[in-house]
Order: structure tokens, then C-alpha cells, then sequence
């Protein structure tokens, strides 16, 4: 059990944002706002460790006055706003980018660069915006690549057979690359086209808080973190205090020090926003 005290020394609350701070519906509940509000009055700060790009995470920090920078792209990249300063980037060497520009030409594949500014795409890949899952992102055409392959944060490839996209995958890992992550998949949403996106190896939520956390010269245990699915693990693996909506996923229960009752459609955000409040007022 969670004792007063633990919640009392909390200066810092780092949400998930997709099946966590949000429902299904992209939506932040009016309870929710107004508890962090509440806590921001307290001296609370608040910031959001997502996998989504910057650009579509922004609008839900401005709705919760949110200037703490914003950790995404699973630790990616930490900043406040699209092309203002950050704390940290990872990019691709150029020379892995012009790599797996050249695989999908090989196996017939789409491609796209992502930036913190926004997703780019060619005219020979026009078709991307609408073959991602990248949830409110901002999508960018341009002539060519040449002039974004500097500063690449993530590669995406897709292809509509498995075939290209595992050849392209193999030939982006060890022994041809070093330092990068694959990350293959397929997605039933988008007609079973497959994915593979392409990140600087060591990028993940658990690193990004530490490194958010120098920058705000907070502790560790002075920090609560909530949420639900796989790629929040590495958020959990530390002394914060550790928060799971009832719809996490069971390895992410195991690891929480509190789970709570309600699901991120039954408003479990504002459910520990509660507890923290009725705490700090004792």
C-alpha cells in the first residue's frame, strides 16, 4: 500500500498519452483537466511519454498547459514544440538513411523520413499519409530527400508483402548497421500492410525520462509514471512511482506499484490525479 508520504513527494507526473491519459475516443476528460490544473496550482509538473511523433502530441500539452518538454517517438526525441530546442534527439547517420532509402527502392517498398518538424514523403511515395497509423502527425511532401537526410529521426518503410519488408529489415541489422533498432510489424487497420521502422538503438521511454529528469533536476522517486502497454515498460524499470490504469497490459501490472480500478475510458488518469490531490492536502 502507497503511503501519503510517497505521494506527497511527488514534483513531477509523466503520463502515457494513447490507452493511458487519453481515451479511445483521442480525448482528454474534463476531470482529468481539471485535477492536473489543480495540481499545477500545487507546484505538480506534468509532461507525456508517447511513442507518437511531436507533432501530434503538442495539441494535448497546450490543453493541459503542459511547458515541461514532452518525451516522444518512445524517447526519440524530448521537446516542447516542433523545431524549438530540445533536450535530447537521436538521429539516424545519414549514411543508414541513404541505406534504407536505397532497400525500398530495391524491393519496391514506401518510405518516409521522420523529423520533429514533420513526417516527410516524395512524390513517389504520395500515397503515405494515408497508409500510417501515426495519429495526428503532420505530413510533409517534397521533391526529394536529399535535403532531409540529416537530422532523420525515424524511417518508415511499408510494403503490402512481408517478403521486401523482412529482407529490408535484415539488411538494416547487424552485421550491415550498427547502433539501430528494427521494429517489424503488421497492421490489420491499414488492408495488412507491413511496417518497418528504423530508430538510433538505446531510444526508449525509460532512458528519456532520465534524461528528463537531469534536465529538470528532479529525482527519480520525486516522479510518478502511468501506463498501460508494452513500450511503457522501460518507464517502469526505475525507483518513480509507478502507475497502471486497469486496462495495462499484465507484465505492466506486475511491475506497478499501484493499479488502479478504472480503465483510461472510465477516467483511471483523474483516478490517481485523486489520490495525489487528497494526499498533498493532508
Amino acid at each position: 500500500m502507497i503511503n501519503n508520504e510517497i505521494l506527497k513527494r511527488i514534483k513531477l507526473v509523466v503520463f502515457d498519452l494513447d490507452g493511458t491519459l487519453i481515451n479511445d475516443q483521442n480525448q482528454i476528460t474534463d476531470e482529468t483537466k481539471d485535477r492536473i490544473f489543480e495540481l499545477e496550482k500545487m507546484g505538480v509538473l506534468f509532461s507525456i511519454a508517447t511513442g507518437r511523433l511531436i507533432s501530434a502530441v503538442v495539441d494535448f500539452a497546450d490543453q493541459l498547459n503542459i511547458n515541461v518538454p514532452l518525451i516522444t517517438l518512445d524517447g526519440s526525441l524530448i521537446q516542447r514544440k516542433p523545431g524549438g530546442g530540445s533536450v535530447y534527439e537521436a538521429h539516424l547517420p545519414s549514411k543508414y538513411v541513404k541505406r534504407a532509402l536505397k532497400l525500398a527502392d530495391q524491393y519496391l517498398l514506401k518510405s518516409a523520413l521522420c523529423h520533429d518538424a514533420a513526417i516527410y514523403f516524395n512524390e513517389e511515395n504520395a500515397l503515405f499519409p494515408q497508409l500510417m497509423d501515426k495519429f495526428g502527425a503532420k505530413f510533409k511532401p517534397v521533391f526529394s530527400y536529399e535535403n532531409y537526410l540529416e537530422r532523420t529521426l525515424e524511417v518508415i518503410l511499408v510494403g503490402d508483402n512481408s517478403y521486401g519488408i523482412k529482407h529490408a529489415a535484415r539488411k538494416m541489422s547487424f552485421p550491415f548497421t550498427l547502433g539501430i533498432h528494427t521494429s517489424y510489424y503488421k497492421s490489420e487497420s491499414q488492408g495488412g500492410n507491413y511496417y518497418l521502422e528504423l530508430r538510433k538503438m538505446g531510444s526508449n521511454k525509460g532512458n528519456g525520462l532520465k534524461k528528463l529528469l537531469s534536465h529538470l533536476k528532479i529525482k527519480m522517486n520525486q516522479t510518478a509514471v502511468v501506463g498501460d502497454w508494452y513500450n511503457d515498460k522501460s518507464l517502469f524499470e526505475n525507483d518513480s512511482l509507478k502507475v497502471a490504469v486497469a486496462n495495462a497490459v499484465p507484465e505492466l501490472k506486475k511491475m506497478a506499484d499501484i493499479v488502479l480500478t478504472k480503465t483510461n475510458n472510465e477516467g483511471g488518469a483523474a483516478e490517481f490525479l485523486k489520490m495525489l490531490i487528497d494526499a498533498k492536502k493532508t
